[in-house]
């Protein structure tokens, strides 16, 4: 994908259109769309990075490892898988736990990319 590409992915997870994202990182309203041919500067790279909540690594399209919160949600499940989860005073079982793991990861990754 190019960072084109990669910027308008990032805008539609965030229910914005181009011109929106163009306007509140300070360009005008069709610069975006100059990135299909040429890449951004550094600068603008960044403001719009910012606008999307985003790195500028994921504009690029260069993929970190592992997040920290990607990090953060497999210690939180692993901790919590292992050590006795309750629900209404009552231990769950393995199954349950199982259902339980797959409904957060799976919130996880849906919400993930909007914010």
């Amino acid at each position: 994908m190019t960072t084109f590409d990669n910027i308008k992915k990032y805008a539609k997870a965030r229910g914005m259109n181009l011109q929106e994202v163009a306007k509140q990182s300070g360009l005008s309203a069709n610069m975006i769309y100059q990135y299909k041919k040429m890449n951004p500067k550094i600068d603008t790279l960044n403001k719009i990075a910012s606008t999307l909540h985003v790195s500028v690594n994921d504009l690029l399209g260069k993929e970190d490892k592992k997040t920290a919160d990607e990090k953060d949600l497999q210690e939180f499940l692993k901790d919590n898988m292992e050590h006795g989860m309750t629900y209404a005073d009552h231990e769950l079982t393995d199954e349950e736990k199982e259902r339980l793991k797959i409904a957060m990861t799976q919130i996880f990754w849906k919400y993930h990319d909007k914010y």
